[in-house]
């Protein structure tokens, strides 16, 4: 007698959601399981907070614009929808990148390896740190390692090994640019625990990043040419939400937008047989055999929280920052002389509206025609959410302003577009890594419950992709009656 066939529901269409998805089909097909899945989003778009749009000849990047390349998944990803020959690289010509302090735009240094800096020559020549400030950091050479394996903050730990100064003016702005977040807050082992490893083992942060210095050139090898640290699409990261999108239809899922999950309930035929039952805001309930949230974890612990209170509560306890995007379209021939390199980032200790600017033309091919520069600007974030307030108009001019006085640009945008991200930035505060085992152990009488995404370890898409991959399998596990443990669940 055949296996029946399982149905699974994943629950949120971005990216995490549909990369789960696709691993699904691949795991099904490997294992030998008769699988139907249906991907259900809220919103009438797939790809959550990936967003690429065409305004005439200009590319504009709502979401992010691009992603890691030392982070092997998104790569495969693409090498799997056939997307390899659409990948850029940065521009090389224009490879310089500026931090806004002390009153002007000051060149990042060379030899700036993930965050530390490994040539001081070039570092002295910026004037990013004073000479007090450089002999602070050299002090981690001769420093004693941190023994105890307590988790700290992201500050702590950088004003430890390098200096106030240094974390102030080089590697908080840097950092913010990423998670959108406030380092006194952030956890070290949730967000970069390799720094915490480099210092176990080599006794100190510079000692250790020169120890495991990259040679030229990331991730190339079996997944093609060599690549910059980041890459994106030709035409776009909407290309890989369009492409997978395409794949997984293809292979037989049924992709659902305008559908809202109002709650979930867990019914059981027989003993260790379980039926979730999504009840839906429009039509009848929808039947699975297990369930994905990829979901952000305020939705999710709403859906959760009358099976297990405690998980409800640990999901609302993960903190969520707002940001926007704001692109700006100019006539090339008027803004020449104040654009340079990709952009620049703004230290907190600045107090300025702008947390980074790029300049998308510049950095990245296919953007705009010749006679256009596209600008994109990134404001908002823990601790600044003041200057998302007012409308669109009141943004833009916000923008413009620091733009002016940090970099010269005060010519008149042909061209504005402000996308606001209410909640869109998942924050990895001090304990966070202990909130996910005690989710994980609050949700474990429902075992064909699973959470996957952004919220819980790793922020970026080639995260999102590993983790929706992870999960697939232990659905799969789950379907077939293998033990699903309590490595990863959240």
């Amino acid at each position: 007698m055949s296996n029946p066939t399982k149905h699974v529901v994943i629950v949120g269409g971005g990216i995490a959601g549909l990369a789960t998805a696709f691993a699904l089909q691949e795991r099904a097909v490997e294992q030998g399981v008769s699988m139907r899945c249906t991907v259900l989003e809220e919103a009438s778009e797939w790809g959550g907070k990936i967003l690429t749009r065409r305004v005439g000849d200009l590319l504009i990047e709502a979401g992010p614009d691009s992603f890691l390349s030392q982070k092997p998944w998104g790569l495969e990803l693409c090498a799997k929808l056939g997307l390899s020959d659409q990948l850029i690289n940065t521009n090389e010509a224009n490879k310089k990148t500026f931090v806004y302090s002390r009153g002007r735009l000051r060149e990042l240094p060379e030899g700036l390896v993930v965050l530390v800096p490994t040539k001081l020559g070039p570092l002295l020549r910026s004037g990013l740190i004073s000479k007090p400030g450089l002999l602070r950091m050299g002090l981690d050479l001769l420093l004693p390692a941190r023994r105890s394996d307590e988790d700290e903050t992201l500050g702590a730990f950088f004003r430890r090994r390098v200096g106030r100064e240094a974390f102030e003016r080089l590697i908080e702005p840097l950092m913010a640019g990423i998670y959108a977040g406030d380092a006194e807050q952030m956890s070290l082992r949730a967000t970069f625990p390799r720094f915490a490893e480099l210092e176990r083992a080599h006794g100190g942060l510079i000692r250790g990043m020169l120890a495991v210095r990259p040679g030229t050139g990331a991730a190339g090898g079996r997944l093609g040419p060599s690549r910059s640290m980041f890459v994106t699409l030709r035409e776009g990261l909407g290309e890989m939400v369009r492409a997978l999108r395409a794949r997984v239809e293809k292979e037989g899922a049924a992709l659902q937008t305008k559908r809202r999950v109002e709650a979930i309930r867990v019914r059981s035929g027989q003993p260790g047989i379980w039926t979730h039952d999504l009840i839906l805001h429009e039509g009848p309930p929808l039947a699975a055999d297990a369930v994905v949230l990829a979901t952000p974890a305020f939705v999710s612990a709403e859906l959760v929280r009358p099976l297990s209170p405690s998980a409800g509560e640990l999901l609302a306890r993960i903190p969520y920052a707002s940001t926007a995007t704001v692109s700006l379209a100019y006539d090339a021939a008027q803004v020449r002389h104040a654009v340079n390199g990709f952009g620049f980032v703004v230290p907190r200790v600045e107090a300025r509206a702008l947390l980074a600017a790029t300049w998308s033309s510049l950095k990245w091919s296919y953007r705009a025609p010749a006679s256009q520069t596209l600008v994109r600007c990134y404001l908002g974030g823990v601790g600044r959410e003041e200057t998302l307030r007012g409308d669109d108009a009141t943004i833009v001019r916000r923008v413009r302003e620091d733009l002016a006085r940090m970099a010269g640009l005060r010519a008149e945008p042909a061209y504005t577009e402000v996308h606001r991200w209410e909640r869109g930035m998942p924050q990895y505060v001090l304990g966070h890594l202990e909130r996910l085992d005690a989710i994980t152990t609050s949700l474990s009488a429902y075992p064909g419950l699973f959470l996957t995404g952004a919220a819980y370890r790793g922020i970026g898409i080639p995260d999102c992709i590993r983790d929706g991959s992870e999960t697939a399998t232990l659905v799969i596990r789950y379907l077939t009656g293998g033990r699903v443990g309590t490595a990863k669940r959240a």
